[in-house]
């Protein structure tokens, strides 16, 4: 049985079971709406669970029947801006800042879209590395409909995440979207029925588990980082992160090739070599 810990405020949560990290949205009666209270806790959380041990994945999800429905209009922006300028700058810097956190996080991180997901949430759901959403959950960028652009960085993160016509589309119609037409449009990896959903995201997190830890940052950082590179850049950049990524754990690669090409005991392109072999 898994025990909850909060954040002080209780406005986040989490949980560690069999490896895997379940941090939650933890304002249920709000559908999860960001307040600045809420992504102060959040840093600070996902920073004081960064480097622990006992858990090798991360798995981002909602209480109640959202997983965000973005920022708090009133606390965010109203209470905010009324406090002048700096207020708003530091709640945005710690609202993009625990975004930012999220996306080069040292382990894996699953997003598990269990409702309403509108606006500011586009922010942690790009950063997670993977997404899954029940069939039923809604996407939206409803911006639009109470007269500004989708800022803090959503715009950006639906043209990175679909084309450029779904993108204009789902900007400029501020109609919801099902998790069905999220998958096919790409801001996901899978739909699954809602009962399905969290039996699908262990069965992700648990194959995830398997691989190593020092190959699997560098992999989803380089993911991220060669998208904005020409392929010569890339090239290079692919060289130095591997020569990188040797320098924390050349035992593992040596381990997997042996493995593979000594005692024939797996196949790369099947799944993972034995990590529990490989020495320290």
């Amino acid at each position: 049985m898994m025990t909850k810990h909060t954040t002080p405020s209780g406005v986040a949560a989490y949980e560690i079971k069999d490896d895997i990290a379940w941090v939650s949205f933890n304002r249920p009666d709000k559908r999860n709406c960001m307040n600045p209270t809420l992504n102060k806790e959040m840093g600070d959380l996902l920073s004081e669970l960064e480097f622990r041990d006992d858990f090798g994945v991360l798995v981002l999800r909602g209480e109640g029947t959202a997983w965000s429905a973005g920022m708090d209009l009133k606390e965010y922006f109203r209470e905010t801006e009324a406090q002048g300028l700096g207020a708003t700058r530091r709640a945005q810097a710690d609202a993009y800042g625990w975004w930012r956190k999220l996306r080069w996080y040292q382990k894996p991180t699953i997003a598990m879209v269990n409702g309403w997901c509108f606006g500011g949430a586009y922010g942690p759901l790009f950063a997670c590395d993977l997404a899954f959403a029940a069939e039923d959950a809604q996407f939206g960028l409803s911006e639009i409909n109470w007269g500004i652009l989708p800022g803090g960085g959503a715009t950006k993160i639906i043209r990175e995440l679909t084309n450029f016509r779904n993108a204009m589309f789902h900007a400029l119609m501020g109609q919801n979207v099902d998790g069905k037409t999220a998958a096919e449009w790409g801001m996901i990896n899978e739909a699954v029925s809602a009962d399905a959903l969290e039996a699908r995201v262990t069965e992700v997190a648990r194959v995830l588990l398997e691989k190593n830890p020092v190959a699997l940052k560098a992999t989803k950082d380089a993911i991220r980082r060669v998208g904005e590179m020409t392929y010569d850049n890339a090239e290079d950049y692919l060289v130095r992160a591997q020569e990188a990524a040797n320098s924390y754990d050349n035992e593992g690669r040596k381990e997997g090739i042996k493995q593979f090409i000594d005692e024939k005991s797996y196949r790369p392109g099947l799944g993972a070599y034995d990590k529990s072999k490989q020495q320290d």
